[in-house]
């Protein structure tokens, strides 16, 4: 009895996911000229580290310093900000927003520009609350790890792009502001 229970609540559970329209993220399949990169990123460990770890689930060689043949991925900003949201009526703030910032580019192994530097922007609101300042710490930084990982697949998806559009990533001047909040 207990097998069957299992095996039902686990078919369950796989048809309620994929009826929600869950899927699991796939490794992103990234131009050929990126297969060895090195990645630079401006004071940010937890994004370097990520980016990393993203690539090489990728099928990509993360290379510790440049060279010939090597992909440079540059990330010379990567910008965290939090501004006030609202102010109550006893000149108390009670919502925050947490901005990131970053900026990229990538140079193929020979030094020309595969992809010019581009601007991603994204931000998320919080509540806050004057008894509980501890916890808003906590909120902060769950929201920043929740923003770098976000980051993460925003980056990998426009290098995606820039595979199925080699033309238009390669060859384009410097791209306005792309923006996105969640």
């Amino acid at each position: 009895m207990s097998r069957v229970f299992k095996a039902s609540l686990w078919l369950v559970s796989t048809l309620m996911l994929a009826a929600c329209g869950f899927h699991l993220r796939q490794s992103a399949a990234l131009p050929p000229a990126m297969q060895r990169v090195h990645v630079v990123v401006a004071g940010n460990n937890d994004l370097q580290r990520g980016l990393a770890r993203a690539l090489v689930a990728s099928g990509v060689t993360v290379e510790d310093q440049a060279g010939t043949g090597i992909a440079d991925l540059n990330v010379p900003v990567a910008i965290f900000s939090t501004d006030t949201l609202t102010v109550s009526g006893q000149a108390r703030v009670t919502e925050y927003t947490v901005r990131y910032q970053v900026q990229f580019e990538v140079h193929d192994g020979t030094g020309q520009i595969m992809i010019p530097r581009q601007r991603i922007d994204m931000s998320r609101e919080f509540s806050y609350d004057a008894t509980n300042t501890i916890g808003t710490t906590a909120q902060v930084d769950a929201i920043r790890g929740s923003l770098n990982d976000d980051m993460i697949q925003a980056i990998l998806f426009r290098l995606q792009a820039a595979t199925r559009h080699p033309a238009q990533t390669a060859g384009a001047a410097t791209p306005a502001p792309a923006s996105s909040t969640h």
